[in-house]
């Protein structure tokens, strides 16, 4: 019974409606550690729950001492007056949007529980590379695919091209292939399974493995965040690649929670004052929404003193702009074994 008591979170907040979307929302992410228990009326959530919860969790408004009593392993007050009335209670504002509610919950859980959650961890055995700029025509997808095809050289490399438009002629699929939008669509397969679907999607270029882009970038726009994140964990999950370089683009809901699941992030620039403009504007907006992390792990680069790339897509491990990239692989594979 205790185990049982152990698996639980229990929500409670007086205000029905705010519950109830709450509640929705959370029972549709997946692999949550917890079963979800949730309450509109303080005593009865007194006289249902026994000791021992994983993790309570209580509007600001219908907090009562009694709830001490049963001994959350976390306790989490809502906050709706902005003002922290107990000092040893943690506290999540109430007022945000839904996901952001849940992936504090989630931040506070794994901290107090000293726990690991796959889809927010940080030691990760594949290491996430991620590569967006709010500029454009900075040669973002260039560089991206010539950091894959170098270290495809030594290392189990997929590149993934989350663009409206990928411009890479010889990535894009025929009207026939399978592409990006078909692999989400088998997302809910069985491991196994979606081990064999990814398999009959896949292409290569030399020893880069990728997934074409998606044909009509409109098919982007309607992917959830939680269908990204839950894409690259079920890769990640089958142990087949050890640098997995994303290509990313605006048109995609979530970037800024899939830039927090990369290990390193690039982010190409100009040196002209539009794109300075621009780059103020993304980075103040991380800040803006507590991605600072994302800012932390950073690197910004400009290419503007290359001049010409190759024709042809192979020969992008020659000249300038693979030797820029070689200098930052030394860094990053040298980072990665530590």
């Amino acid at each position: 019974m205790r185990e049982k008591a152990c698996k639980v979170m229990a929500l409670c907040d007086t205000e029905e409606e705010y519950a109830q979307l709450m509640t929705e929302f959370m029972r549709k992410q997946k692999n949550l550690p917890w079963e979800l228990h949730t309450y509109t009326n303080v005593d009865t959530l007194l006289g249902t729950e026994q000791s021992g919860l994983a993790m309570l969790v209580v509007a600001e408004s219908a907090f009562r001492q009694e709830l001490r009593g049963l001994a959350p392993g976390c306790l989490v007050v809502l906050g709706e007056s902005g003002v922290m009335r107990w000092e040893d209670i943690s506290y999540v504002d109430k007022y945000q949007e839904a996901e952001e509610v849940f992936r504090q919950l989630l931040g506070v859980y794994m901290e107090i529980a000293d726990i690991q959650l796959p889809f927010l961890r940080t030691n990760r055995k594949t290491v996430f590379i991620g590569n967006y700029s709010p500029v454009h025509r900075c040669m973002q997808t260039s560089f991206a695919i010539t950091m894959s095809l170098m270290l495809a050289k030594k290392h189990s490399t997929l590149y993934l091209n989350f663009e409206h438009y990928a411009g890479i002629s010889e990535l894009l699929p025929d009207m026939q292939t399978l592409d990006l939008a078909d692999l989400l669509y088998f997302l809910n397969a069985q491991k196994d399974k979606f081990r064999l679907r990814l398999q009959t999607i896949l292409k290569h270029k030399g020893a880069l493995a990728y997934v074409p882009p998606v044909k009509s970038g409109q098919n982007l726009i309607t992917v959830t965040p939680q269908e990204w994140l839950g894409l690259l964990e079920r890769i990640e999950e089958l142990e087949e690649y050890e640098y997995v370089v994303l290509d990313l683009g605006e048109s995609m809901q979530g970037l800024f929670e899939i830039l927090r699941m990369c290990r390193h992030v690039y982010t190409l620039t100009r040196e002209d004052r539009i794109a300075r403009g621009k780059l103020l504007q993304y980075e103040q907006v991380l800040a803006l929404y507590e991605y600072g992390d994302v800012l932390g792990k950073t690197k910004r680069l400009s290419l503007s003193h290359i001049q010409k790339l190759p024709e042809e897509l192979e020969q992008l491990t020659k000249g300038d702009l693979a030797d820029l990239v070689k200098g930052l692989l030394g860094d990053l594979e040298e980072g990665g074994e530590s």
